[in-house]
């Protein structure tokens, strides 16, 4: 990986809308550029994708907000027209209540691609002394506002597990509108959380308590939220070698000069891991289109194809610090690219 000097830059650009005509449903308006929201993991590999259609001059340089996945969705899923996204990044999928919003708007077809892969990845400055080896159920322990159905009172980490250091716990991760935060919540949390027999009978019995219990974050000061700029919990941590951040892996990747990660389960978070799923953290990452708008915004196909020429082994994803998916995912999403396939509902969750 040769990643570790770029590091992304996140900015919202203001929205222009221009020209008139029509771009599907009743907003009125037309726009020239296409309209980006969400994530703020998938939101460099998305800009290198803009920067590289609008080079030639033929397509306006389209519009990327970093608004966090959930905040992304609420936006994509509010209307069909001009004064809606075409595209929604997310480090995360798409639930089934949030399509049915869609739905609800009159978004009847979204096209699903997944880009490639990442990692929930836990890192704390190179000259800490912590050197923390953490499991899902430590991270449990010191996130959950409730651990096991009990208000959390731990303080340091040795509260948490006596393996751990006496230092105060001190945590900049995801705010919940971030996928992050539900990426954290599915594959660390609620797997921490069912590791008491009690908690994952309590899933069948009553889920929205599970849910709960196994999820809620804390809301002391052990625990900050930080919105939509994982370069920040980067500065932070960097210059606080007691303080331990959580982000997308790529972040990790582009500032190994600065923080390393921490082992989960003694599984490490790097490329190999991740991409091998044995990183308990390893997630997908995903982009939607929707289908209305394809044939009113112009170059909205082409910045879909855009992803698929750069997410392979030899594309630019990879020098960001994006996990290359198996060849056989590429595949598939490549020809959902080609004939923008919309998803089917059913699948999700």
């Amino acid at each position: 990986m040769t990643s570790k000097y770029l590091i992304p830059l996140f900015s919202i650009v203001a929205i222009s809308v221009a020209g008139c005509g029509g771009t599907g449903g009743s907003s009125g308006g037309a726009r020239k550029e296409i309209r980006v929201v969400g994530s703020s993991t998938v939101f460099p590999f998305a800009q290198i994708v803009a920067e590289k259609l609008s080079k030639d001059g033929k397509f306006t340089s389209p519009v990327i907000e970093s608004t966090g996945t959930g905040n992304g969705i609420k936006l994509f899923c509010a209307g069909v027209g001009a004064t809606f996204p075409d595209v929604v990044n997310a480090s995360r999928r798409f639930k089934k209540s949030e399509y049915e919003t869609c739905a609800s708007k009159g978004i009847k077809d979204i096209v699903e691609i997944q880009i490639g892969l990442d990692g929930v990845a836990f890192a704390e400055a190179n000259n800490s002394e912590l050197k923390l080896k953490l499991s899902p159920v430590d991270v449990y322990k010191a996130v959950a506002a409730n651990p096991f159905g009990k208000p959390n009172t731990t303080k340091n980490w040795s509260d948490v597990n006596p393996a751990l250091p006496n230092v105060p716990i001190l945590i900049y991760g995801p705010a919940s509108t971030s996928g992050t935060r539900d990426a954290l919540a599915e594959l660390i949390l609620t797997k921490g959380c069912d590791s008491d027999p009690a908690m994952k009978a309590l899933k069948d019995s009553d889920k929205d308590k599970h849910k709960s219990i196994c999820t809620r974050v804390r809301e002391d000061s052990a625990y900050v939220n930080v919105t939509d700029n994982y370069n920040l919990i980067v500065s932070k941590i960097s210059a606080n070698p007691k303080a331990i951040g959580i982000f997308g892996y790529e972040f990790l990747e582009a500032n190994t000069d600065k923080i390393r990660g921490i082992t989960m389960d003694g599984v490490a978070p790097t490329y190999e891991n991740i991409a091998s799923f044995s990183y308990p953290g390893a997630r997908p990452l995903y982009f939607y289109v929707k289908s209305a708008h394809l044939t009113s915004i112009k170059g909205l196909k082409e910045f879909s194809g855009g992803f698929v020429e750069n997410w392979g082994p030899d594309g630019l994803f990879k020098q960001r610090g994006l996990v290359v998916a198996p060849e056989d995912v590429r595949a598939a999403n490549a020809k959902i690219v080609e004939a923008m396939t919309p998803l089917d509902p059913t699948t999700l969750k």
